[in-house]
């Protein structure tokens, strides 16, 4: 039999979404959780050859902030282990910039061209080349597309009554999304103060089970939605390693 799960965005961008997944157990959101940050490959900078390096900065420390660089990966273009080689020569004075980077594949670019690397003096130059290892976030956190993910309960919120007027109104706080009425109101938009969404009134909050509100953010490397459907697939993937290894 097969589960039958609902996703509805609550706010959708290339970088960073909030969207809702109704019928999952807290076990199976949690796996989503664990495989969008540890299971999804990136290519990140892992090689650095340096050809000339007069700045201020050891070789070491330049190489440790190539590394941290995102860079896009198209997805099913590479398998793990494969790399890229990118190629840097900016000369002061001057900053140079992840931008400045020289990809030998088109499809694998800076995520963002604003990254500074280092501060360039008069006289002073940077050349290397460095080889991109596609690799998963559980071998090294550069490797990591998502940035920050996590999920919590969708709450809906009802309204009991009146407040008694002669009670002293306090602050009610709850963050996250809620449900009131079958729309999906993110807390921000009042400020994550029941008491400015419902004045006056008296409400209970209750976790709507198995309905989890996840925010993603993506450090560029990868879609929103491209991040969040290979990790699925990479959960599917397992669960069918799992079956064939248990009918052996």
């Amino acid at each position: 039999m097969t589960e039958q799960y609902e996703v509805e965005f609550v706010e959708r961008g290339d970088r960073e979404s909030r969207f809702l997944v109704r019928g999952v157990t807290p076990a199976f959101a949690n796996g989503i959780r664990r495989a969008i940050v540890a299971d999804v490959p990136t290519l990140s900078i892992d090689t650095v050859r340096f050809v000339e390096n007069s700045s201020v900065m050891f070789d070491e420390q330049i190489s440790l902030r190539l590394g941290l660089v995102p860079l896009s990966t198209p997805l099913g273009e590479f398998e793990e282990g494969d790399t890229v080689t990118l190629s840097l020569d900016v000369s002061g004075p001057g900053t140079a910039y992840s931008g400045d980077l020289v990809s030998s594949d088109g499809m694998v670019q800076p995520a963002d061209d604003n990254v500074p690397i280092i501060d360039l003096k008069d006289d002073q130059r940077l050349e290397l080349e460095a080889d991109a290892v596609l690799s998963t976030g559980k071998d090294h956190a550069k490797h990591q597309g998502g940035v920050a993910v996590g999920y919590r309960h969708l709450q809906r919120v009802e309204v009991v009554g009146d407040r008694d007027e002669y009670d002293e109104e306090e602050t009610n706080i709850l963050r996250g999304v809620i449900e009131d009425d079958g729309e999906l109101v993110p807390t921000k938009e009042f400020d994550h103060d029941l008491t400015n969404r419902f004045p006056g009134k008296e409400v209970e909050v209750h976790d709507v089970p198995n309905a989890f509100v996840f925010h993603v953010e993506t450090d560029g490397s990868l879609s929103i939605d491209e991040l969040v459907t290979a990790a699925a697939a990479s959960i599917g993937d397992r669960a069918d390693e799992l079956e064939e290894a248990v009918q052996l």
